[in-house]
């Protein structure tokens, strides 16, 4: 089965839809005072849940505990975005229960007791949410902790209400090459919504992606906040294709050649570190946005960028490598790749 990133071509600005919900069982203990029998109980509780979803999603679901995975595999998990540091660290029991297109990732005893994750291509939140929110029903009949006042209960009090964490991730060169981009996240703040580089905090970040998200979860509903951040994206959509504009006005010379130097580099490069192969993938998809780069075919820059994070390189090599030797197949990789994509 083709994966949730592999089933249309990437979009030029929007690469994903993505929402979170954070759930409770009311019969357990929240994370932090949860003891071992209960963290054990909880998972298997859930894993049991696998066959339910299948016939709810119309797919198989897998399920495994993620405490008990290797180091690198909890890293690739990681650089997929299907399991966060967090759960990656914890010595309790912990599972991770993944629907065969990996568009939903549900984590057990992270923060909170169940962690639901349901990711879409392109800008398709209501997708996102509608598949969420199938899920959901299926484990709500575990008996959530829900107050009729302040919603579903969760660890952290900023998540309460529904629970609910919903985001777009998009691919923001324009804006970013021009130095809007902390303006924006100022401006989206006002409203009670964040924009953050990938990875990490803040806005700085690699490739030109953003994710931008709703901060607020309490005093309002799960399509309320979908509507809101569908009619900031609109802006923030607009404003880059703008800024492309612009910066074809007065730099198109200048775009092309980086671009054309990055497709050469890509192409031809022996040693490519990770850092550089993330910037040299990202200025190929402007390229191609624009109409500067007439590749014979999308290369996909999401899946890429993951692919050549350092634990999924080693895994697509099927061994442990240092850094040097990731340099060297990261360049051979990104060099087979390219070549099936001659301009």
């Amino acid at each position: 089965m083709k994966k949730w990133y592999e089933k249309r071509e990437e979009e030029s600005i929007v690469i994903s839809s993505r929402v979170r919900l954070a759930r409770n069982l009311a019969e357990y203990h929240f994370a932090g005072k949860m003891k071992e029998k209960e963290c054990a109980m909880l998972t298997q509780i859930v894993r049991n849940q696998a066959p339910l979803l299948e016939g709810r999603d119309g797919m198989k679901y897998y399920s495994c505990s993620v405490n008990r995975l290797s180091e690198l595999e909890k890293a690739s998990l990681k650089e997929w975005y299907i399991i966060s540091g967090q759960i990656a660290k914890k010595p309790q029991e912990t599972a991770l229960v993944l629907s065969e297109d990996e568009g939903i990732s549900i984590l057990v005893n992270e923060e909170d007791h169940i962690r639901i994750q349901s990711v879409a291509p392109g800008a398709d939140l209501e997708g996102a949410w509608a598949r969420a929110n199938r899920i959901d029903d299926c484990m709500e009949e575990l008996g959530y902790a829900f107050d009729g006042r302040y919603g579903y209960l969760t660890t952290s009090p900023l998540n309460a209400g529904t629970g609910m964490r919903a985001s777009y991730l998009t691919f923001l060169p324009a804006l970013t090459m021009t130095g809007k981009i902390q303006k924006l996240a100022d401006e989206v703040a006002k409203y009670g919504f964040m924009i953050r580089g990938i990875p990490g905090e803040g806005t700085k970040t690699q490739g030109y992606l953003y994710r931008l998200s709703n901060r607020k979860t309490i005093g309002c509903t799960e399509n309320e906040i979908i509507d809101s951040l569908r009619q900031i994206l609109r802006q923030i959509v607009d404003q880059e294709n703008q800024h492309r504009e612009y910066l074809c006005s007065v730099s198109a010379d200048e775009i092309e050649d980086k671009v054309y130097r990055s497709y050469g580099v890509l192409r031809y490069a022996k040693r490519i570190g990770t850092e550089d192969g993330l910037t040299l993938l990202a200025q190929l998809k402007l390229g191609r946005d624009l109409g500067m780069l007439p590749l014979k075919k999308s290369i996909g820059l999401y899946e890429q960028m993951i692919r050549i994070q350092p634990a999924n390189l080693q895994k697509l090599c099927g061994k442990s490598m240092t850094a040097a030797e990731r340099a060297a197949y990261r360049g051979e990789y990104l060099n087979r790749l390219m070549s099936g994509c001659e301009i």
